[in-house]
């Protein structure tokens, strides 16, 4: 998956203004807290816990309006838990985001 810039990057913009420090700050959270749910993806053994996470994964990407990712958790909330194909798209969007 390659990381799409857009409306994710414009969420963060309009929430920062003008001051790139604040910018970096709230990507830095937004990286930080998607590592921890794609974190817990990875670990999830039970449906439930698969599940909850996934839906806790689509709701970060709806609130900062990442489609791409939004995307990727429906898929991860379709999928069996532990899906190792899942678990690597969502690496890679992090990944890709991160390095952007």
């Amino acid at each position: 998956m390659v990381y799409e810039a857009g409306a994710l990057d414009a969420t963060l913009a309009a929430a920062a203004g003008d001051d790139p420090a604040l910018f970096a700050e709230l990507r830095g959270a937004f990286v930080e807290s998607l590592a921890r749910h794609v974190d817990l993806l990875r670990r999830a053994r039970c449906d439930g816990n698969w599940h909850i996470a996934a839906m806790r994964l689509k709701g970060l990407a709806a609130s900062f309006h990442a489609d791409p990712l939004i995307r990727l958790a429906e898929e991860a909330i379709e999928a069996a838990p532990g899906e190792p194909s899942v678990v690597r798209k969502l690496q890679a969007f992090l990944d890709e985001f991160a390095a952007a």
